[in-house]
């Protein structure tokens, strides 16, 4: 795998999204929304997490959007990579741990 990218506060918090389901694959808006984050701050850290080989992406069928209306654009879809998971739950383990974490992603009891 590539290099680990940064254990940003943003970046920690879409890992954390999406361990939340490590199977589920998810779109940008879904994340953003699950996130908390806009969706330009989304996009940038699911291609570095990608770019690392954490996670994989992939367009949803077209005959999927032709069963909604209004007709809306395709989605594209991320999900951990086969070891992708554990590689995020290592890394935040190490950003925590470091102290790089923010109180918000703490428990409360312990930033008390």
């Amino acid at each position: 795998m590539a290099k680990n990218p940064r254990m940003t506060l943003q970046t920690q918090l879409v890992l954390r999204t999406l361990l939340e389901t490590p199977a589920k694959a998810r779109y940008g808006l879904e994340l953003s929304d699950a996130a908390g984050l806009p969706t330009g701050t989304i996009h940038p850290i699911l291609a570095r997490l990608e770019s690392a080989g954490w996670l994989e992406s992939f367009w949803e069928d077209q005959s999927e959007i032709e069963k909604t209306d209004p007709p809306r654009p395709r989605r594209r879809y991320y999900r951990f990579t086969q070891g992708g998971a554990e590689c995020a739950r290592v890394a935040l383990a190490q950003a925590y741990n470091g102290g790089q974490t923010s109180a918000r992603l703490r428990p409360a009891a312990e930033g008390r």
